[in-house]
């Protein structure tokens, strides 16, 4: 549900998949590799300071982002987003900015790490509260089918959390054809108390016939290729991978904001890319 990015794409470069450089972030490992996976990028956040900005870009603004969302998203700013201790930490915040009431940081890999296909694994702790809509997805790199970028392009969300219903991972596909909005995503979702104590692995198995979304070791959302056209399988384009919390919203916001709980933080402990042997 984590939609409505044209405001996002007016800037989009292409960058060929899996052709990342080592950088001072990058920490190629193999042993991290599951059986049958390479690893092609990693970013393990062993540096401190603002985001490797080989690896990372910044979402910027706070016009709501189709969803009516409150904050306002900072660049290079280390209040909303750094590295520290080997943990990046994206931090939202109760301040004024622009016309906005909160900040908050949307990071990015797009022109930088773009991808098609493999398994992304993402070991991350969430913020916890009212009004709190962090979000681990991807979007597609370019513009390649139909009139519109969203949701004719699609959209994977490999983890969403409500803080209004503290627990529950939410993970989805979005296409024309099977899209929120109309209430035809496809979706599911899978329960774990201790999300905002402990850190867990939210990880995106991505194939040309299925998407499969896990939590740690459990299997909870598959999305299958029907193979009736784009509308309903616009997956087989380089996506890119979006690390934000977003406060209120559509869905967010749907109990309201507890601005009692601020500053919430997402900390996220690596970003692993694998792609099949």
């Amino acid at each position: 549900m984590k939609s409505f990015a044209i405001l996002a794409f007016a800037a989009i470069f292409v960058a060929g998949s899996y052709g990342c450089k080592k950088n001072v972030s990058t920490n190629i490992d193999q042993a991290n590799a599951p059986e049958g996976w390479e690893m092609v990028w990693a970013d393990e956040f062993n540096y401190n300071g603002l985001p490797d900005s080989t690896s990372w870009a910044y979402d910027v603004g706070g016009s709501g982002w189709g969803n009516q969302e409150k904050q306002y998203y900072t660049a290079s700013r280390l209040e909303n987003a750094r590295v520290e201790n080997g943990i990046l930490i994206i931090e939202a915040r109760k301040e004024s900015m622009d016309t906005n009431d909160y900040t908050s940081a949307r990071l990015i890999t797009r022109g930088k790490k773009e991808w098609l296909y493999g398994r992304f694994e993402i070991r991350a702790k969430l913020p916890k509260g009212t009004g709190t809509w962090p979000a681990i997805w991807m979007l597609a790199a370019v513009k390649s089918y139909g009139d519109s970028y969203w949701p004719h392009n699609g959209e994977i969300d490999i983890m969403e959390h409500v803080g209004f219903n503290q627990g529950f991972i939410h993970a989805s596909t979005h296409s024309l054809k099977y899209y929120w909005q109309v209430g035809t995503q496809r979706t599911d979702t899978i329960f774990a108390a201790d999300v905002s104590e402990n850190f867990h692995n939210y990880i995106l198995e991505w194939y040309p016939d299925k998407i499969q979304v896990y939590m740690d070791n459990t299997l909870f959302f598959t999305s299958t290729n029907d193979n009736t056209g784009w509308e309903a399988w616009p997956f087989d384009k380089p996506f890119y991978l979006i690390l934000n919390i977003a406060v209120g919203g559509a869905w967010g916001g749907q109990k309201g904001i507890d601005d009692a709980i601020w500053p919430q933080k997402m900390e996220v402990d690596y970003v692993r890319v694998f792609k099949k042997k």
